[in-house]
């Protein structure tokens, strides 16, 4: 009697979980047994692939853009929207990529996005004009920003809680390398063949992903039912939120990349950018709440940062993140193309050593983050970024080339002990099926940090150079014997050395040319160190959130997700 019952029970469960009963229970033990058929590692590798290869072109192109705007006879302003339309592309995307997996399934919508970034990668490098060029990189922006959400909730899915730290390392040494490698690929690229290949080198990346994505990733159950349900209920997608957010985060981004050089608010445009931005995105956080008190689905799931306390703290960890990590990946090229005469090639390899000390320490960082509370990894890693930072500030244009690698790998030692654990800390509790939100909304975060931390380097550096520039010039009056020495001192080499510059009039000009070149240098060196301060200080401000995070809970023990 016992054993026919068991056998009865023993088949009820098989049947509910073959034809993916509604019924709470049978769906949470149907989850909890799912597991890939193929290796997770294997996945792993394979969706990294395509995330190295998206992020490398967020990076890759900077460098290229004199000869891109060269090539397609454009100014180099024009050819700034080559950056600007895949970035704006991609932070409309990247938030709504959760919302689209439940309409057609996650491996189909990265099988997708991953097409659609290949073959506008073909079509970037053979665009004969800028305007065309600059219409494929919003395609390639709107491929690129449904990559990496689903590569990340895909590891979330594909891994145990307690092996995610594992995966996110992976995943993390595609995400924090491939924008230091970037700028030295590029540069090396159209230093010896032509700029269109920065492009052409996605497709062959990009076949390759579509290959081993197709053998190797597969939906969990509970995706393959919400899209199932989706089908039987009728595509109802959220246009109204979809407009909203590709309005807000369009203009956000074309305020971030052309602030400066419009002069910010003295720009009408500016303001008119700034004003539709608030308002769009205004209008999108009180739409989403009401139509999630409604039971609706928005396209953007405000409940984990409302509901969930971690989620909220990691989305502010990873928005600095981001910040610290784009602002110093352009900030110490630029300063040394600027200030020390580097090519962009050189430049580029200064930064290469920090990308390949990440590789090498996000493993152990996956490691260490099994066995030590991801809370004292952040506090560790925002830790040594500050005082990494903080050492920075002995950076000028006499160093080596070996003392500015250095500093670059003290600084990405903190970043990688950063990455794993805040997103580790990111999934903590989530509800099963919203791997794709917090993955969606986490790279917005990151990218968004990356967008306004560039944009507050290059502004800041613009304004306190000229704020430099105005106290050290007010030291040099006539009146100043140590200034009145030091022309004199010029006038007479330039006049000892013959020429042109023998004349009293003409040596006298270029000793005054001489010192202003001189006073424009310090006052660009000091304002590269009060950029750096600004980002210390930043990270350092961070510390204290570190409080706020709860606990990761032990191996084992029931989890939202």
């Amino acid at each position: 009697m016992c054993c026919g019952v068991f056998e009865r029970r023993t088949f009820v469960i098989f049947l509910d979980f073959s034809l993916g009963s509604k019924r709470a229970p049978m769906a949470e033990q149907a989850a909890q047994l799912w597991k890939p058929r193929h290796n997770q590692y294997a996945i792993a590798l394979t969706v990294t692939l395509a995330t190295f290869m998206e992020v490398l072109d967020t990076s890759i192109a900077n460098v290229a853009l004199p000869h891109i705007a060269g090539g397609l006879g454009a100014s180099q302003d024009e050819a700034t929207w080559v950056l600007t339309s895949y970035l704006v592309a991609n932070a409309v995307v990247l938030p709504a990529s959760a919302y689209l997996v439940t309409f057609f399934g996650r491996k189909k919508f990265y099988m997708a996005c991953v097409m659609m970034f290949g073959l506008s990668s073909m079509l970037c490098g053979l665009a004969p004009s800028l305007p065309l060029l600059i219409l494929f990189r919003v395609l390639q922006g709107v491929g690129g920003g449904g990559l990496q959400p689903s590569e990340q909730a895909i590891l979330a899915d594909t891994f145990a809680p307690e092996k995610r730290g594992q995966a996110f390392a992976i995943y993390g040494m595609a995400v924090v390398a491939a924008p230091a490698l970037g700028p030295t690929l590029g540069g090396w690229i159209t230093d010896n063949f032509d700029w269109r290949w920065i492009f052409f080198i996605n497709v062959p990346i990009a076949i390759l992903s579509l290959i081993l994505t197709n053998r190797l990733v597969e939906d969990p159950p509970f995706i393959q039912k919400a899209v199932a349900k989706t089908r039987k209920t009728g595509l109802k997608l959220d246009f109204f939120g979809f407009g909203l957010l590709a309005l807000g985060f369009g203009s956000l981004e074309f305020v971030l990349d052309k602030g400066q050089e419009a002069d910010w608010f003295g720009s009408r445009l500016i303001v008119f950018f700034t004003v539709m931005c608030v308002v769009s995105l205004g209008t999108l956080v009180v739409w989403s709440i009401a139509q999630l008190r409604k039971g609706g689905r928005p396209i953007l799931n405000l409940e984990l940062l409302l509901k969930n306390r971690n989620f909220a703290v990691s989305f502010m960890m990873m928005f600095l993140l981001g910040f610290a990590l784009f602002a110093t990946t352009v900030l110490i090229p630029q300063y040394l193309q600027s200030l020390m005469g580097y090519t962009a090639e050189l430049a580029g390899l200064v930064i290469s050593p920090g990308g390949l000390t990440i590789m090498v320490m996000m493993p152990l960082v996956g490691f260490l983050i099994q066995r030590i509370d991801p809370r004292y990894l952040v506090a560790f890693g925002f830790t040594v970024t500050t005082i990494a930072l903080l050492h920075m500030r002995t950076l000028n244009p006499e160093v080596s080339y070996g003392y500015a690698a250095s500093l670059r790998i003290y600084q990405t030692l903190g970043l990688a002990f950063l990455f794993v654990p805040i997103n580790t800390m990111a999934y903590t509790g989530i509800k099963q099926g919203q791997s794709n939100d917090v993955s969606g909304l986490t790279n917005l975060a990151r990218n968004i940090g990356g967008s306004v931390g560039t944009a507050v380097f290059v502004t800041m550096l613009a304004r306190r150079e000229q704020f430099h520039q105005d106290r050290l010039g007010g030291a040099i009056v006539g009146s100043n014997p140590m200034f009145q020495q030091r022309v004199n001192a010029l006038k007479t080499m330039f006049q000892h050395a013959g020429g042109l510059t023998s004349s009293p009039d003409t040596a006298s000009v270029l000793a005054y040319g001489n010192i202003y070149r001189q006073l424009q240098r310090q006052a660009t060196e000091l304002a590269y160190v009060d950029v750096i301060q600004l980002l210390a200080i930043a990270c350092a401000c961070m510390l204290p959130l570190v409080f706020l995070l709860k606990k990761r809970q032990a191996a084992g023990a029931p989890m939202g997700h």
